[in-house]
């Protein structure tokens, strides 16, 4: 997920300091520039999406967040053109496939990959974890009401969980390149079968609980599919790119017109729809295969603008600072709610009326300069973590701290941010104290080597 880079078809980020200019001028031709533009696309696409659809609201005394998805079922359809999260993963698997061939190339061991990779979504992460932790001891300190301290560390925290899926993908993704160099398309086609089962055992139970591998297999799918990508598996003529794109579509319709799925692709379902999100299902899936049509039919076009160096280098922007947009998007939601709603700078219409939609533009244009103001502040967090060939790293040690880091997270998003154990200050414990642990174990996972003197100029 992180920024745009200079090293030849590796798309994990600029690995040096320098003028965005510098970076564009350096990109050497080899690289799939699309692949960049994708992931900056995606992420802004949530971004707004996630802007425009909600918003803050004072009820008596109380600031409350509102969904227009929750309150206004036509916006359903809509939801088909900003799910574009199957789109991120197809990146991810691509990303990933040529970060691994890189590294193979310069000698870096899978250990010392996975723990760069996981630094450079943790690190930016665990900041944003401790500013939150650090709002709930305040308000249990200051006396503030407990239930909407809970609520805006909640809604700024949401990014985090699907930063969890993510970060297990990434630790999969060594032995899913495997998978695919044996397998091919066929790993696709298992873990769709996947999903198809978990949604057949949801729908003879009524209970979403058997599904719930499924969090993990559609977006692997995605991810695999990307990969397959990189490899030159998928189909190159523009008419099999029409007949994903077609095809996806013409399946999705069918199970959620007369099929048990819900319209919506983002977001809760209408009752008794199933929701395709939580879990996804094969209704997401069949969109996402329509996504991958699409991507395949812009990528000429798309290449030939991305030439451009002023186009190029707006794209290097964005991917320098995305994970961090990704991860301050809802707090920004949070303080100009605050600041703004309810000291009455701004309005508070109810969700979806005329006013409401008058006052979207203004709403978003405020996200954006608070965004732009915590991006400012964090984004060194972001930097690239480097690989270095030969470095040893303890896989048992690196292994236990993303379990340690996994769990914690996964355990704050099922639990509503209060965690399952004591909560002294309104903090969560044992949950941070897992995520501390395990960022310290990832983090020391790498042993350095001494190295002997330098060598002298011209010496071997």
């Amino acid at each position: 997920m992180a920024g745009s880079g200079t090293r030849r078809e590796d798309p994990d980020g600029p690995q040096r300091r320098g003028h965005v200019r510098d970076l564009a001028t350096a990109t050497p031709p080899a690289r799939e520039r699309y692949v960049d533009l994708l992931r900056a696309v995606s992420i802004l696409v949530v971004v707004l999406g996630h802007w425009t659809v909600v918003s803050a609201r004072q009820v008596g005394s109380r600031l409350v967040g509102e969904n227009l998805l929750d309150l206004a079922p036509w916006t359903h359809p809509l939801t088909w053109l900003v799910q574009v999260m199957p789109v991120f993963f197809l990146v991810g698997g691509y990303a990933n496939a040529a970060s691994l061939a890189s590294a193979e190339r310069r000698g870096v061991g899978t250990a010392a990959w996975l723990r760069s990779r996981a630094l450079r979504l943790l690190r930016p992460s665990a900041v944003l974890l401790a500013v939150l932790a650090a709002v709930r001891v305040a308000g249990a300190a200051a006396g503030w009401d407990e239930a909407a301290v809970r609520a805006a560390v909640w809604t700024a925290a949401t990014p985090l969980w699907f930063l969890v899926v993510y970060l297990v993908v990434v630790c999969l993704a060594p032995w899913a390149e495997r998978a695919h160099r044996r397998w091919g398309l066929g790993v696709v086609v298992v873990l769709v079968a996947g999903v198809a089962v978990g949604d057949v055992l949801r729908l003879a139970t009524a209970d979403v609980r058997p599904a719930s591998a499924s969090y993990l297999l559609a977006w692997l799918a995605a991810h695999q599919a990307g990969m397959a990508w990189r490899h030159g598996a998928l189909p190159r003529s523009r008419a099999a790119a029409w007949a994903l794109l077609g095809g996806g579509l013409g399946v999705a319709l069918v199970l959620v017109g007369p099929g048990p799925y819900g319209v919506a692709m983002v977001g809760a379902a209408t009752p008794p729809d199933l929701s395709n999100t939580a879990p996804p299902t094969l209704a997401l899936l069949a969109l996402a295969t329509a996504q991958l049509g699409g991507v395949l039919l812009l990528r000429g076009p798309a290449t030939a603008v991305l030439a451009r160096e002023r186009v190029w280098a707006g794209v290097i922007a964005v991917n320098g600072v995305v994970l961090s947009l990704f991860l301050w998007h809802m707090s920004a939601v949070v303080v100009v709610g605050y600041a703004l709603v309810r000291t009455g700078v701004l309005p508070d219409p109810g969700a979806g009326s005329a006013v409401w939609w008058w006052w979207r533009p203004l709403w978003v244009l405020a996200l954006a300069i608070v965004l732009a103001g915590m991006v400012g502040l964090v984004r060194r967090a972001e930097r690239p973590v480097a690989a270095v060939p030969g470095e040893p790293v303890s896989g048992a040690v690196l292994g236990l701290g993303l379990v340690a880091v996994v769990g914690g997270l996964a355990s704050l998003g099922v639990s509503d941010t209060r965690g399952m154990g004591p909560q002294p200050g309104g903090l969560p414990v044992s949950e941070m104290a897992a995520i501390a642990i395990g960022l310290l174990l990832v983090e020391r996972s790498a042993r350095r080597v001494a190295t002997g003197p330098r060598a002298r100029p011209g010496g071997r």
